[in-house]
């Protein structure tokens, strides 16, 4: 199945789109990447989901990607002795260690280690925002906070602390479990909530120990301060808007997912935006403008994805959101301005041999206006290369791995096809330019580029680049 566009689609299943054939019309309708959300997915119910997403892959005969996103620390306050309280602008309210119900002067807040990291001066934000505190003095296990926005206040609502650096790893016990559940399940991606240092992904990435990709959610204030850092130690990033646009001014979250994006792109590390890209077709089955707007955008910045979440989880027109984002992307892969925005934004190749051959098989597609890159991989570093240049053609990635393939799902342009090695250069060149035919990238008479490493089978060894011509032998072997 070709794509009719380069930028990929990822869709959060939950009870609107629960059942198998739900599933196979989101993946027909354009979803490349399917997100098992574990707030919400029982781990029993794990292996059952990505057992009905195996068995589309194997109707379709394409890869397609599963990303675990496991849910990290949850920060609540505690109880009030009548369910909730008026709390008003300019008053002060306590949070302590006292696990006694509260009231409208004071509440238990059951992280102790919060306490212990607050300074005056901190932001501490309950309800997603809706009611904003200032820290004004601290104690032993207790903070006297300043009521800037107040209203009523109840039971264990949600805690957002975006100047203080929380001493907790990104992972709880839940979280712990939820992973090995996930890769034993075979999932491809791992998304880290919580991320606020490169040590919260070393700590996933030491437990994956290769079986899957770990990608950081860049959801966190405290995590943009160390961007590089993860960047660097992640295999792809996601940018979490709705807790960015929680705790921090929202004027300012365009910015940091354009930080986020180019910062990923320069390291050639998938990039997913996500959250309320089309949030109003979870009841109605168009969007707004704007929304049209802010997928188109993340389109042009050159993002690998867009995500739906409850647009595609538990809205009424699942489907259609999934049809709409990709006509959207292919709308904008058509605009004359796309490509002179993506050359813009260009990194200088790394000093390695895999980035020479990419930025040379670039610039080959470019002086010949060639289509199609065929890609012999092993480890989906040579295809991630090629992606992270965003050629003007389609980057088929043809890999002995099927897990290779399943990942390179969540790459810009690429296509991924399982196949087995070459066995020789003759053979990589004639095979290559048989499934160029046979996946309908090139014709008869056609020229493809042809990327692979020698000797084959070898992962990070990619060395040599060939142009090679599509002939009707080709054609009929395909």
């Amino acid at each position: 199945m070709k794509r009719s566009r380069r930028t990929k689609i990822v869709a959060t299943l939950g009870p609107a789109s629960d059942s198998p054939e739900m599933i196979a019309k989101l993946f027909h309708a354009g979803a490349d990447v399917f997100r098992l959300n574990m707030s919400h997915l029982p781990r029993e119910k794990l292996p059952e989901k990505v057992e009905v997403i195996r068995a589309v892959e194997r109707e379709a005969k394409r890869p397609i990607a599963i990303l675990v996103d496991l849910q990290g620390p949850k920060l609540r306050l505690g109880t009030f002795a009548e369910g909730s309280a008026m709390i008003a602008n300019g008053a002060h309210f306590v949070l302590d260690g006292d696990p006694t119900p509260g009231d409208a002067a004071r509440v238990y807040l059951p992280h102790p280690e919060i306490l212990q990291a607050l300074e005056p001066g901190h932001a501490i934000l309950v309800d997603d925002g809706k009611l904003r505190l200032t820290v004004v003095e601290v104690g032993e296990m207790r903070a006297v906070t300043r009521v800037e926005v107040g209203g009523r206040i109840s039971n264990r609502k949600g805690v957002s602390l975006p100047h203080t650096v929380i001493p907790l790893p990104a992972m709880t016990d839940k979280d712990r479990a939820d992973l090995e559940a996930g890769l034993a399940a075979g999932a491809d991606w791992i998304a880290v909530s919580f991320v606020q240092r490169p040590e919260d992904v070393a700590e996933v990435k030491t437990v994956c120990a290769g079986r899957a990709l770990v990608m950081a959610k860049i959801e966190k204030p405290q995590a943009l301060t160390r961007l590089e850092e993860i960047v660097e130690i992640s295999d792809g990033l996601m940018v979490a808007r709705g807790d960015l646009g929680v705790e921090m001014p929202l004027e300012q979250v365009p910015g940091v997912q354009k930080r986020i994006t180019r910062a990923s792109r320069r390291l050639g590390k998938p990039v997913v935006v996500a959250t309320q890209m089309l949030e109003s077709m979870i009841s109605a089955p168009v969007p707004t403008r704007a929304e049209v707007s802010d997928v188109a955008t993340a389109v042009y910045e050159g993002a690998d994805a867009v995500m739906l979440s409850a647009e595609s989880a538990s809205g009424a027109f699942p489907v259609e959101a999934i049809t709409t984002m990709s006509r959207i992307s292919e709308q904008v892969e058509r605009d004359q301005l796309y490509w002179s925005i993506i050359r813009a934004q260009s990194s200088k190749p790394e000093h390695t041999a895999s980035d020479a051959i990419a930025a040379a098989a670039h610039q080959m597609v470019d002086a010949l206006e060639l289509d199609t890159i065929m890609a012999w991989t092993h480890s989906g570093s040579t295809a991630l290369r090629l992606s992270r240049e965003r050629p003007n053609a389609s980057v088929i990635a043809l890999t002995p791995k099927r897990e290779t393939a399943r990942r390179l799902a969540m790459a810009w342009g690429t296509h991924p096809i399982v196949t087995k090695d070459a066995s020789d250069v003759d053979d990589m060149a004639f095979r290559a330019c048989k499934f160029a035919v046979r996946e309908r990238f090139a014709e008869i008479g056609d020229r493809v580029i042809v990327v692979a490493g020698v000797p084959f089978g070898t992962p990070g060894a990619t060395n040599l680049v060939r142009i090679a011509f599509i002939t009707r032998e080709h054609a009929e072997r395909a």
